[in-house]
């Protein structure tokens, strides 16, 4: 069909489109990005309330404890026991009375005494590494020297009135029983062999200590037979007697023990 002249003519701005042409194709799409590529990831918003809460929560509960540690501090609140501390149970039964006796003793003077016993137990041609029992103990006691007034004998006191004069026949002096004082005594060192630490892993001995305690008993009552305790004991006893009589009114007081 022909074409009006002036109409639909090819122009500059209006080029001339090849209907046979086939139609161009479509822009390739944009690259994707790398899989390693890190994408910024967007904060949920139920993050940031939660860190609030939490932080007014740590807020909260250290004044709590600020407070209470203040309160306790000025005795408002009770301490706090310890639940891990060491607890101690006392189940002893009570204190039975065995006996009773009257005593007539005059203590007059004694003695406190130290000692160091060390009692070993081995085995001979055993070596000591093997078999060997060794106490190195301090003990420490005292020993009374006394005069037993009940053992007076008929006419043991002679008074004479128009003379005032007293004379007191008594026993001698005695010596009573080491009494070691368990606070001033310690065990310094002990010693045990190869075999006897395996078989008090089995068995122990409770006897050794005892044995040791009689030692040193033994050993402090010896010292002081030979400690001139009876003689001090025997001078204390006359000057109490004599001061005891001589308020009484009598001017001359003799004193006769008997002999030991």
């Amino acid at each position: 069909m022909a074409q009006s002249p002036g109409v639909d003519e090819p122009t500059k701005e209006y080029p001339a489109v090849d209907e046979a042409a086939p139609p161009a194709a479509a822009p390739p799409p944009a690259a994707a990005p790398p899989a390693d590529a890190q994408v910024p990831a967007e904060t949920p918003r139920g993050m940031g309330a939660f860190a609030r809460v939490l932080i007014f929560t740590g807020v909260v509960f250290a004044l709590i404890v600020a407070m209470c540690l203040g309160l306790r501090a000025i005795n408002v609140l009770p301490g706090f026991d310890n639940p891990f501390s060491d607890k101690t149970t006392d189940r002893s039964q009570p204190v039975l009375l065995q006996s009773m006796r009257d005593l007539s003793r005059y203590v007059a003077a004694d003695g406190n005494f130290q000692v160091i016993v060390d009692l070993q137990e081995n085995k001979e041609n055993v070596p000591d590494f093997l078999l060997n029992k060794r106490t190195l103990f301090v003990g420490a006691g005292t020993v009374e020297a006394y005069v037993d007034f009940g053992q007076l004998s008929t006419g043991a006191l002679s008074l004479d009135e128009a003379n005032k004069k007293a004379t007191i026949k008594l026993p001698p002096p005695q010596l009573g029983q080491a009494a070691l004082d368990m606070q001033r005594s310690y065990v310094v060192a002990e010693e045990r062999g190869l075999l006897n630490r395996i078989g008090d892993a089995f068995s122990n001995d409770p006897n050794q200590q005892q044995r040791v305690y009689q030692s040193a008993q033994q050993r402090i009552t010896e010292a002081a037979r030979s400690s001139g305790l009876e003689q001090r004991a025997q001078q204390n006893t006359e000057k109490m007697l004599q001061s005891l009589f001589g308020r009484l009114g009598y001017t001359t007081v003799t004193v006769e023990f008997a002999s030991p």
